[in-house]
């Protein structure tokens, strides 16, 4: 599944596209596409036609284009969500659409002219929705791209993830030692951070030297801090290296792979020798996936009392 630098690339690339375009016609190929959408295909249809779009913003892995709203703040968002295998491509009003696009807009922005949304999804897990937007609960921009205090009713319940300007360490560092489960599981938990998935945190736990099955009431503040840290570090390399590609199913607007599958350390690397120290890092069963760690430098610790 696409994780947070994997959306943020996408959503940077559409940001100069969709600010100002018009959407003129829509078609919908497959309206399983449209799970999360309140009504049948025509009802997307006529609301979507004719509506301009304000911006491209993004939580965690969620990604949305505001609705402009010729009275005030944008009151509606088009809500995509591209889960296994989704992709949004941009494309000249004349290319093929593909086998695999499950909805198109033909939009037109007043500098770029015509251009064409294909939102691609091999396993059919992703969608668009069109979604009321909410204010935010701590009055901050709802997501990175846009300053409105504004953020669909679908995302409501998702945490901010560690690269906003508005996440709050004590919070999330607070409600951390508060949860008796296990860092891996806390990690991948939307609800208390977003945008991590199993590649990223399986990174980031690497590079702070903690087992990925580490009790969080004895991870201690001082591990905490340092393991948030990591995870920063980590979401910031991969969004300047375009996000991680393994195949065909993650790509950007363009159509380009992203290359942080060359700096991986831990995920995937499994029977390889830890770069840090020698020790061989293995692969898990862990949660209908796989945790990928070096069982040598990352070990679990029991604080005492």
């Amino acid at each position: 599944m696409p994780e947070l630098p994997e959306v943020e690339v996408v959503r940077h690339g559409l940001a100069p596209a969709v600010s100002g375009a018009t959407i003129e016609a829509i078609e919908v190929y497959d309206e399983r596409s449209l799970r999360r959408h309140p009504g049948p295909a025509e009802d997307f249809i006529d609301r979507l036609t004719g509506a301009r779009l304000d911006s491209a913003v993004r939580r965690g892995k969620f990604l949305w284009l505001p609705l402009h709203d010729e009275e005030g703040d944008p009151a509606e968002a088009l809500v995509v969500h591209l889960g296994m295998s989704g992709q949004v491509l941009l494309r000249q009003r004349d290319a093929d659409d593909g086998p695999l696009t499950r909805i198109r807009l033909d939009i037109v922005h007043p500098e770029h002219g015509p251009l064409r949304l294909n939102f691609v999804d091999q396993r059919i897990f992703g969608s668009m929705a069109i979604d009321a937007l909410a204010p935010t609960a701590d009055g901050a921009a709802g997501g990175y791209g846009s300053a409105q205090p504004s953020i669909p009713s679908q995302v409501a319940h998702i945490a901010r993830d560690p690269l906003d300007d508005a996440f709050d360490d004590r919070l999330f560092l607070r409600r951390l030692a508060a949860r008796r489960t296990t860092i891996k599981r806390a990690l991948l938990d939307q609800t208390l951070v977003s945008g991590i998935g199993n590649i990223y945190a399986d990174e980031a736990l690497w590079a702070a030297r903690v087992h990925y099955d580490q009790p969080t009431e004895h991870l201690g503040p001082r591990r905490a801090r340092t393991l948030l840290a990591e995870v920063r570090t980590v979401l910031r390399r991969a969004l300047e290296e375009g996000g991680t590609s393994f195949d065909a199913q993650y790509v950007n607007v363009n159509g380009a792979s992203g290359y942080f599958s060359h700096s991986l350390r831990a995920y995937g690397q499994q029977g390889r020798p830890c770069e840090r120290c020698g020790g061989l890092i293995v692969r898990v069963q862990f949660m209908n996936r796989g945790s990928h760690y070096c069982p040598r430098c990352q070990r679990i610790r029991v604080r005492r009392a």
